[in-house]
């Protein structure tokens, strides 16, 4: 059967680390006889790094793999970093391949989630006279940043908020300061601040600290800031659905607005721009301990028109599709 190898960022929060260890636990709990195999590594900042997952992997006897990013919107590292590591990865082990899934959002159990993170912060007070700001990441890339914003509508429809607004703890706009700032000159009075993040880490203790700054300055305002999604079942199930897409269909991502392969204002620098792996502290490059910085790795999977790896449907390994 097929194994799933779950890839992270990685974090300097070791709080973040266990987290993601938790996960991967929990999804080959919850995987049973479903999936071959399971092990996660990152692409960076944290052990294990992907090397080690593959390796580990390939030793017991898996030549085909399910490669899942798991991010929440498909950005830089979704769309290069991951399939470049995997391509080094293709390189390391003759007769690996992978299919490569979509990322997790936006996704109902995701949206369920924050619901309910939402309303634990909100203790039994109305969704009516709620506002909500919910905080991304925050990318280079317009298509991610947008993804967000999406999630923010899906958020408001049909779930009794006054409204719920996006915004981004770095790389885009507005700021944690500024939406909220939107929201109070909206007539505002009871916020809540809703991270849209998997698990603990640098970013999600940042948005924390502006809110509270935020609302130290406006003590007639009732910030509040809710739960990151975490280690949960509902983030397990959707990782094995997104591996059982993986392996029965076509996952092509959005590619009408990616700034790899569409002119967009401003981003002109990205189309069919080769992607690289990251260097991992712990994944010694060429055998010796030493990183090459700047060596163009995963050339085959370039993100321009005519080798665009979103796509690996039925049968398909890793080989770039245009």
């Amino acid at each position: 059967m097929t194994a799933l190898v779950i890839v992270g960022h990685g974090t300097r929060s070791a709080a973040g680390v266990d987290q993601f260890a938790a996960l991967v636990d929990r999804v080959r709990d919850r995987a049973g006889a479903a999936v071959g195999d399971v092990e996660g590594g990152f692409i960076e900042l944290s052990r294990p790094p992907l090397t080690d997952a593959v390796t580990a992997l390939v030793t017991r006897g898996h030549r085909a793999l399910v490669a899942l990013p798991l991010v929440l919107t498909a950005a830089g590292h979704g769309k290069g970093d991951i399939p470049a590591a995997m391509a080094r990865e293709q390189e390391r082990h003759a007769g690996l391949t992978y299919r490569y899934g979509r990322p997790l959002g936006p996704h109902p159990l995701l949206h369920t989630v924050l619901e309910q993170r939402i309303d634990a912060a909100l203790a039994g007070a109305d969704r009516a006279g709620t506002w909500v700001a919910l905080i991304g990441r925050g990318a280079t890339d317009p298509d991610a940043n947008a993804e967000v914003a999406k999630v923010a509508r899906l958020l408001w429809e049909g779930r009794g908020y006054a409204g719920v607004e996006p915004g981004f703890i770095s790389l885009a706009e507005p700021s944690v300061p500024a939406v909220l700032d939107r929201l109070r000159r909206l007539g505002a009075r009871r916020i809540v601040v809703a991270p849209y993040f998997l698990f603990a880490g640098v970013l999600p203790d940042r948005i924390v600290a502006q809110s509270q700054a935020f609302a130290a300055d406006h003590p007639d305002l009732d910030v509040r800031v809710a739960d990151l999604i975490g280690d949960c079942d509902a983030l397990a199930d959707l990782v094995l659905e997104r591996y059982a897409e993986a392996l029965r269909g076509d996952i092509r991502m959005n590619c009408d607005t990616c700034a790899y392969r569409v002119l967009m204002p401003g981003f002109a620098d990205k189309v069919g721009r080769p992607q690289t792996p990251h260097d991992h502290p712990d994944d010694p490059v060429d055998g010796h301990g030493h990183h090459h910085h700047g060596h163009q790795h995963g050339h085959d999977h370039q993100h321009g028109p005519g080798h665009h790896h979103h796509a690996h449907g039925p049968g398909q390994a890793a080989t770039p599709v245009g």
